[in-house]
């Protein structure tokens, strides 16, 4: 049996998937804690995947890293970070994001070149914030990292230069979807002076690096490029063009795989790039399963007793409606906008302040899928459920209705791991096409739409529009 490891390094753990390359069943699993916080000494991150990981890599004949996107890692000329890592969810840079598209020319020229509007997520934007911020460690840094390019580098053998993807690079800031290559020159004046970028795969399954070889391993493993962690879930859900999979976990994230190169000058669809040559315009937002913890927090409940206060009430939650930007949000790029409650009377139920918890977080989404097929034109084919917040019973038998169509829950998985180890297998074969991994165990719910619960959420959005 040929063994491949894939590893997801997440905002919040790193796991480990050992897995036959052959069928993808997943043989052995392991997982380590990162540290909370939107910014993180990335050297963590490092000890999480020796922890997790590294039991199992001498077990394996090819690795690959699925990474949290658009994470900053600089580093010195001797190859320490100079600084802990901004997260993606570290929002602090959204007046450097305004700032960069200016000097792009505007957000049609932003668009036109990235395949994105940039936001504060993204990498460029937290350069431009360092130089403002900390001119001195500015001048410290020699290279950009993503997550999981310092990862993978850990990996490899010593002397290996930094390598990532496509996929992770389209969320930069300076990489350009049109040209499929860097523009260094915007790192650069993002930073304030050049700055070294890991080099890019010829092709997707191109293996760019090997292991420290070992008494197992002579060779040491094979180690393919990487990618962003929701580039990965793709490839681990297998997913075609114009399948779309809602992850409901730290953010919120819709995805369509689709053929064409996306462009919104609005923002509200990220073009990224994919792992497999294709694209994946995304909608992202900050608040997802936080506002489960939310409503647990709140009602002083469990996931499990949340559920059955929710789906004790009724569509609509008898007039309630939340609006989920506890943290700002970026979909819609709202970046200093807080939560809103309305609706209330002196009749509500801790069952309708329930229901309007999950209706809050499923319209975010269901705005989310919208805007997708609006811009690529491209009705989704399958709505997939994925992520931790989709094990919630409320979340998986009010989504149908208020999606307004059927949905289908995937089985428990870490689907990034997964989808690294599916791109680790289809480096080592060289094949023009990944593996085809069959995933097993995933039904379909339907229920009646509710279209009134959307139209109460949108409505709300329109007139809290500005408010901060």
């Amino acid at each position: 049996m040929t063994l491949v490891l894939g590893i997801d390094s997440s905002t919040q753990a790193t796991k480990a998937l050992l897995v036959d390359a052959a069928t993808g069943e997943v043989i052995e699993q392991r997982r380590a804690a990162h540290p909370d916080g939107t910014e993180v000494d990335p050297r963590a991150w490092l000890d999480a995947v020796d922890e997790a990981a590294g039991p199992l890599l001498d077990r394996a004949e090819a690795v690959a890293v699925g990474g949290q996107q658009h994470g900053m890692v600089l580093l010195d000329e001797s190859g320490e970070p100079v600084r802990p890592a901004l997260l993606w969810n570290d929002t602090r840079s959204a007046p450097q994001a305004e700032a960069l598209i200016d000097e792009l020319g505007g957000t049609e020229a932003c668009v036109d070149q990235l395949g994105s509007l940039l936001v504060a997520s993204f990498t460029s934007a937290k350069l431009r914030w360092v130089l403002e911020h900390e001119p001195e460690n500015a001048r410290r840094a020699t290279r950009v990292l993503l997550p999981h390019d310092y990862v993978s580098l850990h990996l490899a053998a010593s002397g290996t230069e930094p390598f990532t993807d496509r996929g992770d690079a389209s969320g930069t800031g300076y990489y350009s979807t049109r040209e499929e290559a860097w523009v260094p020159e915007l790192a650069a004046a993002a930073i304030g002076h050049p700055i070294d970028l890991p080099r890019l795969p010829t092709r997707p399954q191109e293996i760019m690096a090997r292991t420290a070889p070992t008494a197992t391993s002579p060779d040491g493993a094979a180690i393919a490029a990487g990618t962003g962690d929701n580039m990965g879930a793709a490839l681990g859900l297998s997913l075609g063009p114009g399948d779309v999979s809602v992850s409901i976990g730290t953010s919120g994230v819709c995805a369509m795989v689709s053929d064409s190169r996306p462009g919104d000058v609005t923002g509200t669809v990220t073009g990224f790039a994919d792992a497999t040559g294709r694209f994946l315009p995304m909608t992202t937002t900050i608040n997802a399963s936080r506002i489960l913890e939310a409503a647990r927090s709140l009602l002083g409940v469990s996931h499990e007793e949340l559920s059955q206060l929710a789906l004790a009430s009724e569509p609509g939650a008898r007039g309630v409606t939340l609006l989920p930007y506890f943290d700002g949000e970026r979909t819609p790029n709202r970046p200093t906008a807080r939560a809103t409650l309305t609706g209330m009377s002196a009749s509500t139920t801790r069952e309708d302040v329930a229901r309007a918890y999950v209706e809050g977080l499923l319209c975010s989404l269901a705005d989310g899928i919208a805007a997708l097929e609006d811009r690529t034109g491209t009705p989704a084919r399958r709505i997939i459920l994925i992520g931790g917040g989709a094990r919630s019973r409320a979340v998986q038998e009010l989504a149908p209705a208020v999606f307004g169509r059927e949905v289908t829950i995937a089985p428990d998985g870490e689907y990034v791991a997964l989808g690294a180890a599916r791109q680790a297998a289809w480096a080592l074969s060289g094949a023009d096409e990944p593996p085809a991994w069959q995933i097993r165990g995933a039904r379909t719910v339907q229920a009646d739409p509710a279209p009134q619960v959307l139209e109460a959420y949108r409505e709300l959005k329109d007139h809290t529009e500005g408010w901060a």
